[in-house]
């Protein structure tokens, strides 16, 4: 049995933060990135690079409206039960269990030279285990994110997904986003698009 949640992304986290945004890479990117972009992106000197990064964001963040969240599972040990009580009563201890990360998102004020980071948020990532894909993490994490933004009065939220990333764009459109017209092309040994997609949150 699991308990499935999200939570704000404690120091201790970023080992596995960074572990997940690794795996989640290594997998979801492989069929439309270059091996050896992919393989630098994800490789070990990337990930002490990304580590000290999302220890920073984790616990130096540059405001309070930048932040980190976690998707969790907690894997419960329904075998366990405690020593047995005052007329030999027994019952599972429900805080039994390990508790792992999961997935991740990340989100701050909007960049873009075309948008007011006062009223536009940008998410960074949402990035979900492959192991743990297809539990509703994602949509956890996406719900949490725009909770967290209308707290800070932000109207919309935009994301960059790479062109060919299929998977995030049909996530992204089955939760009213859409593409706004924006686009980056990238130089990674070939021409990779990202576009960028956008909800109202009001």
């Amino acid at each position: 049995m699991a308990n499935v949640g999200v939570r704000a992304a404690r120091r201790e986290d970023a080992v596995l933060v960074t572990r997940t945004q690794i795996r989640a890479w290594r997998y979801g990117y492989r069929e439309f990135l270059p091996d050896g972009p992919l393989q630098q992106m994800t490789g070990p000197a990337a990930e002490d690079l990304w580590l000290r990064q999302w220890e920073e964001a984790i616990s130096a963040p540059p405001s309070s409206r930048h932040r980190v969240l976690v998707a969790v599972e907690r894997i419960m040990d329904t075998d366990a039960f405690p020593a047995l009580g005052p007329g030999g009563v027994a019952a599972p201890n429900p805080n039994r269990g390990v508790e792992r990360v999961v997935g991740l998102a990340s989100h701050a004020p909007a960049e873009d030279p075309d948008l007011d980071p006062g009223a536009t948020a940008e998410l960074l990532n949402l990035l979900v285990d492959p192991d743990f894909v297809r539990r509703g993490h994602g949509s956890r994490l996406l719900n949490a994110t725009v909770d967290h933004l209308r707290d800070d009065q932000y109207g919309s939220v935009v994301t960059w997904v790479f062109a060919d990333n299929y998977a995030m764009l049909g996530f992204l459109e089955s939760a009213g986003w859409g593409n706004d017209g924006a686009e980056r092309v990238l130089n990674m040994g070939r021409v990779v698009t990202m576009v960028r997609m956008t909800t109202d949150i009001r």
